[in-house]
């Protein structure tokens, strides 16, 4: 892999962060932003991160799937896989959508899609997940990250670049959201 894809694929990957930290910290321009004919058709500020939110994890998965297939030489299945790579990493997906369901039932949508930046009031939530972390949806979404490439790249000398780089990309975002 040469340094202009990686490049690509970060700045691909960074989207996502980049938006919602801009969400996070400028709610009035996103609301602002949101209410332009096109994406005003999909509803609220809320209505539009949700859209948007899609969009990025099928870009996600896309920049996922890609890297397997190139760097598997053309098949997505993991050849090398042992059975101890496939099981962490299925326990760490499984941890990691346990995380995210958690949250999105604790907050509904309008809490995970920064509702309270645009006015809603979303209680602050103490009970499973937020009890076990500040950030329960992006340690989810991290080792769930995690647990793909383990399962799809490991011990492939990449397995643990992309889960490395969007481990930052979510660490840097929650302390932007501060």
């Amino acid at each position: 892999m040469n340094l202009e894809v990686f490049f690509c694929i970060a700045l691909l990957l960074s989207l996502e962060r980049i938006c919602y930290v801009w969400v996070w910290r400028k709610p009035a321009a996103f609301r602002y932003w949101s209410a332009r004919p096109i994406w005003a058709s999909i509803g609220t500020p809320v209505d539009v991160l949700a859209f948007l939110f899609s969009g990025f994890k099928a870009l996600q998965l896309a920049v996922f799937a890609s890297w397997c297939y190139v760097l598997g030489n053309g098949s997505l299945w993991p050849f090398n896989a042992t059975i101890t790579s496939l099981t962490a990493g299925a326990l760490l997906i499984a941890i990691g959508q346990l995380l995210n369901l958690g949250v999105f039932y604790r907050l509904g949508k309008v809490g995970v899609f920064y509702g309270n930046k645009f006015g809603y009031r979303v209680p602050w939530q103490v009970g499973f997940p937020f009890c076990f972390f500040k950030h329960p949806q992006y340690v989810g979404t991290v080792l769930s990250i995690w647990g793909f490439f383990l399962m799809m790249r490991f011990p492939h000398d990449d397995w643990y670049v992309i889960p490395a780089l969007e481990s930052v990309y979510y660490l840097v975002g929650a302390y932007l959201e501060r």
